[in-house]
């Protein structure tokens, strides 16, 4: 699954995370003063939506190419016509027969419905609920789902939740930001990742960001390190 997947077909954007106060933090840091100078104004715009979706949409892009998750969820939503996407109950009260016929494999099936069941036991909190609640405690509260790693809250945390001190150090896409920010021949251990964020926070959610885009902008081979 990939980050853009995650921000595929956006409702309702929340509040930008990248604020002034950010940047000028950021900057502090020499190799992201490069960074943030090639790639440009910072457009994480977290999208607005329930947790639970969020998680659910998830789970259909792992390990499945973006446009091909896509289709599974448009056949997934259309078991529902009379909501803008399935509510956890009715989710529940779904064969794994229909679930499965959306193009959706056995553990997804499994994990979509672990989502909606503990989504309808409170587990899986409301966007209200989870303000009120650290990242770290949302993380240790939402692991415990079947198909629910660290990443994927963290992703959700980042991208759904608009948290601005997330620093995903497992993420390849990430460490590969920064081995080609600073021209290195191997990225960086996640263990060294951290200790090194340590000076970003409480912005690393948008050094996360950058970092993603300099992968990527080594990939169009359009980003010097130097």
């Amino acid at each position: 699954m990939t980050v853009t997947a995650l921000v595929a077909r956006p409702t309702r954007p929340a509040p930008p995370v990248c604020v002034p106060e950010a940047l000028t933090h950021l900057r502090r840091d020499p190799v992201l003063k490069r960074v943030i100078r090639q790639i440009g104004p910072c457009a994480l715009r977290p999208v607005r939506r329930e947790p639970y979706e969020a998680l659910v949409r998830a789970i259909a892009h792992q390990q499945v190419h973006g446009r091909a998750a896509e289709a599974i969820l448009g056949r997934f939503i259309a078991l529902y016509p009379s909501h803008d996407f399935p509510p956890a109950h009715a989710v529940l009260e779904t064969s794994a027969e229909a679930l499965r016929g959306c193009g959706l494999s056995g553990s997804k099936v499994a994990a979509i419905r672990d989502i909606a069941e503990k989504a309808v036991g409170g587990l899986v909190p409301t966007r209200k609920a989870a303000a009120r609640l650290t990242d770290e405690a949302l993380i240790e509260r939402l692991v415990a789902i079947r198909g629910v790693g660290r990443w994927t809250v963290e992703m959700l945390l980042i991208f759904t939740l608009g948290r601005p001190d997330v620093l995903p150090v497992d993420d390849f896409g990430v460490r590969e930001g920064w081995r080609v920010a600073t021209d290195a021949d191997a990225q960086v251990r996640p263990r060294e990742l951290a200790a090194i964020g340590e000076a970003w926070v409480p912005w690393r959610s948008i050094a996360a960001w950058y970092l993603w885009r300099a992968a990527d902008a080594a990939k169009a081979s359009t980003f010097k390190p130097q």
